[in-house]
């Protein structure tokens, strides 16, 4: 037996256990490879390859070490088990065969010079159809001659007559793979030297899949028929998944008519990750444990428009480059012209997510762009904790995420405007998809609405507390000026120093009571617990958590609640009313000014 290095191993589609592989034979298992039949007599062309010529001619034993370190010629590379009828079978051979044989490998039937095929060329591939029995594709690859065009052949009457469907792939980049849609027959994908293709239209016209995907050999395709997921193997032995490419099925080779439309999003399912070792992914476990991205709990929007944004540079520049290639002169714009560049707003993409009542609980903004495109909405709320526009320094593996919690299962929808010159018009109307949570966990919330509306409502008063400490920390910053400023004042220390001290130590009992005394801490002298640090337990144990909240923490929320409810309105009056007082006099006074309190000029 003479097998090839890539020698072809199928598992049926119609009995279990039944499995398929080939060398210049075709061997058959019907019980998991405990045991073979041979179904075929030597299918190849039984060329001796010691007799072709290398060069324009025959090269002796000692010039080439054909027969040490390269493949065996003359063996089956290529194999297909109809998944419509289980005794229809398709094999391609190293050597330019396609054999098909109708009664399960009993008789066979050479199919030679196929008009459009290289002569004696490498099939990479047969395919049959999944929807129709009569269709068979066949790929042929001929650069050991020194040709790398694409060769991709199809009939519709079991290999009588065939139809080249390479059309306007590139010349140059041999196919190694194809796969048919399971749902629409006339979309095809192949694999190429230079990346993945598909058609809508059965190989009339191709567009390469390129988003993500590097210019790499794609030697296989396979598709997850449940999620609609396209499933790349690449020679660079990694593999590569476009999630939910069901949107493909609806793109013509025509220009769309609509200004902008949103595609059917598959249902997204929802769960939360794990954190091993307390951090995301694999944690710090090293490189040596290997894991690959995946995706998460995501819905995926995918979306098309028919602009592109040209701002107003845009357009001169490309204006002046026209000009510059006609040779005419490029003239300064004028103040007006200029000036309206220099303002100019980006015109964005605004996509709406509302809730089953209409409530919003996402907005993605993404940049005007034409084509069709797609973002990905983790499920979750946006925090509405205090604004932080600074960024860190370094990253830190255990500072969290800022991400809300997770939205309940249900019904949602998705629309599309457009913001242009600050106003915001609707350019695809809302479309609905669901929300399903995975079963996969041991202790699920018997009412998964309520249980979303009780992490709501820690993560409002986390914001709740946030603001508490974001005005106290402000205060605290606004006072370390004020009083420089009265230092530096033409005027007596006195009253204002007293005013300054007076909002100091009830800043002192704001923070004592948010966090505790930390002198009693370091002494380890029992005091209650702080409601900052009661609030932190529960948004912890409860912001990745799908099961119950217990009562201990709806008890401790009650009480986190009241007292930092109580602080706030305390911490605000400071702010509002005690500090932006003493501002006040600083400013009657003609004290050098401080940030944040504004200026009164005076003649």
């Amino acid at each position: 037996y003479r097998y090839n290095w890539d020698a072809p191993l199928a598992v049926s589609k119609h009995l279990p256990g039944r499995l398929y592989f080939a060398a210049n034979k075709v061997f058959k298992s019907d019980d998991y490879g405990d045991s073979w039949d041979v179904i075929s007599d030597d299918l190849s062309q039984q060329i001796d390859r010691n007799t072709l010529k290398v060069y324009d001619r025959v090269l002796s034993v000692d010039a080439v070490a054909k027969n040490g370190s390269t493949s065996p010629y003359g063996s089956i590379v290529a194999f297909s088990e109809s998944p419509i009828n289980r005794n229809l079978l398709a094999v391609g051979t190293d050597d330019g065969l396609v054999q098909i044989s109708e009664d399960g490998g009993q008789r066979w039937q050479k199919i030679t010079n196929i008009p459009g095929a290289p002569k004696q060329s490498y099939v990479n591939s047969v395919y049959l159809s999944r929807h129709n029995e009569n269709v068979i594709y066949v790929v042929f690859n001929h650069h050991k001659y020194g040709d790398f065009k694409p060769y991709l052949l199809r009939s519709t009457n079991k290999g009588k007559s065939w139809k080249a469907i390479q059309s306007d792939l590139p010349e140059r980049g041999s196919i190694y793979a194809i796969e048919e849609d399971h749902v629409d027959p006339n979309l095809l994908f192949v694999g190429t030297e230079f990346g993945a293709f598909f058609s809508p239209d059965q190989g009339q016209h191709w567009k390469q899949l390129n988003n993500g995907l590097p210019t790499i050999a794609v030697r296989d395709i396979a598709i997850q028929e449940r999620e609609n997921d396209l499933i790349l193997g690449t020679f660079g032995r990694g593999f590569y998944v476009m999630d939910d490419y069901s949107f493909l099925r609806s793109i013509e080779n025509s220009k769309p008519t609509e200004q902008a439309k949103i595609y059917p999003v598959r249902t997204a399912l929802m769960w939360e990750e794990s954190s091993p070792l307390g951090l995301p992914g694999k944690s710090f476990q090293g490189d040596n444990f290997y894991t690959a991205p995946n995706l998460g709990p995501e819905a995926l929007i995918t979306y098309y428009y028919d602009t592109d944004f040209k701002s107003l540079k845009d357009k001169r520049q490309q204006s002046e480059k026209e000009g510059i290639s006609s040779g005419l002169d490029t003239p300064y714009p004028d103040y007006d012209a200029l000036k309206a560049e220099v303002n100019e707003d980006m015109d964005q993409l605004v996509f709406t997510i509302k809730d089953a009542s209409g409530t919003v609980v996402k907005k993605e903004f993404r940049k005007a762009k034409k084509g069709v495109q797609r973002f990905h909405w983790d499920l979750r709320y946006t925090r509405q904790t205090p604004i932080d526009l600074s960024t860190p320094s370094f990253y830190n593996p255990f500072g969290g995420t800022d991400e809300g919690t997770l939205v309940a299962p249900g019904t949602y929808t998705v629309e599309m405007g457009v913001l242009s010159k600050g106003i915001l018009k609707t350019v695809a109307a809302p479309i609905p998809f669901e929300i399903k949570g995975l079963d996969n966990t041991q202790l699920p919330a018997q009412d998964r609405t309520e249980k979303v509306a009780f992490q709501k409502a820690v993560a409002r008063l986390q914001a709740d507390l946030g603001v508490t400490q974001n005005l106290l920390s402000e205060s605290r910053n606004k006072l370390r000026y004020i009083h420089a400023a009265i230092k530096r004042s033409e005027l007596p220390l006195g009253a204002l120093h007293t005013q300054a001290l007076a909002i100091e130590k009830q800043l002192n009992d704001v923070e004592l009571s948010l966090f505790g005394d930390p002198v009693k801490r370091r002494l380890d002298i029992d005091q209650p617990l702080p409601p900052a640090n009661r609030l932190g337990s529960i948004g912890f144990e409860q912001k990745y958590s799908t099961a119950t909240p217990t009562q201990t923490h709806r008890d401790s929320y009650a009480i986190a609640k009241q007292e930092i409810m109580f602080v706030k309105a305390k911490m605000e009056r400071i702010f509002n009313e005690d500090v932006k007082a003493l501002e006040r006099q600083l400013i009657d006074s003609g004290a050098p000014y401080t940030p944040g309190r504004g200026y009164d000029y005076k003649n």
